[in-house]
């Protein structure tokens, strides 16, 4: 099912948390961006437009700033995303120039969103922006934003990015294979969900198990984003980004993940 959903979208958001991101020691994973940039270059040749949302502003500015990485106060946070910010696009940019591809940063907050007058703007600017055969990177606009400098919310903005541009498919590349039936990293018999049809029951069916990311903030967002792109016909994957050449491994079918359809 996985592998029909993105043979049959043209129109693809791409949405990367700040785990996948990240390597070992914390900072932006370059060789994971160039590999993803490769893909993403292919897909372009093959008639598909790819958009992304992008975590990371936090991880590189500790990378950048660590004489900061012990501070709480959060103007430390915002400044950190402010420069973090620059390091991350930065990292992007390279990843994509060496396929003769151009990026673009859009930086939006839950209330742009909100105003339908932005919300045409931002809906024009990315139509333009794709159009032109660049590569959109869209970011929560964490140095203006307290409320969004929290773990998951880019699964929400990126459910809203696909629906402000129409998009035929979102995919959530996480640190997890999908969605389980119980947290994986504390019950070894926890069975990958393969296709959900109904979130509400997924939902109901999920045992969390302790209170960590898989039960509060990882997988509830991450259905919470499923359910608001489902409610535009949107489909959405989700599937762990850390693989070697995951998003081809999922077009090929020689990757699992969870795939959240209409019934």
């Amino acid at each position: 099912m996985i592998a029909r959903l993105i043979a049959d979208a043209r129109k693809i958001v791409c949405k990367f948390g700040s785990n996948t991101l990240a390597d070992r020691d914390g900072r932006i994973n370059s060789a994971f961006l160039a590999e993803f940039a490769d893909q993403a270059a292919a897909f372009k040749r093959d008639g598909k437009q790819i958009v992304i949302v992008s975590s990371g502003a936090q991880v590189a500015g500790l990378s950048t700033m660590d004489k900061w990485a012990r501070k709480r106060d959060i103007h430390y946070r915002q400044a950190l995303c402010a420069v973090g910010q620059v390091e991350l696009m930065g990292a992007w940019r390279r990843a994509f120039e060496q396929y003769g591809l151009r990026i673009a940063q859009i930086l939006l907050t839950q209330d742009d969103f909100g105003d339908p007058i932005r919300t045409l703007n931002m809906r024009n600017t990315l139509f333009t922006l794709v159009d032109e055969g660049i590569i959109p990177i869209i970011n929560e606009n964490d140095t203006v934003s307290v409320e969004e400098i929290k773990i998951g919310e880019n699964d929400t903005l990126a459910a809203l990015s696909a629906i402000l541009w129409s998009a035929d498919l979102l995919i959530l590349f996480s640190d997890i294979d999908g969605l389980y039936t119980q947290n994986p990293k504390e019950f070894p018999d926890a069975v990958l969900v393969e296709e959900v049809r109904n979130i509400d029951d997924a939902r109901k069916n999920i045992s969390s198990g302790a209170a960590n990311n898989f039960g509060t903030g990882g997988i509830a967002t991450k259905l919470d984003a499923a359910q608001r792109a489902f409610s535009y016909g949107i489909p959405t994957i989700l599937a762990c980004g850390g693989k070697p050449r995951s998003l081809e491994a999922l077009a090929a079918g020689k990757q699992k993940g969870t795939a959240f359809l209409a019934g």
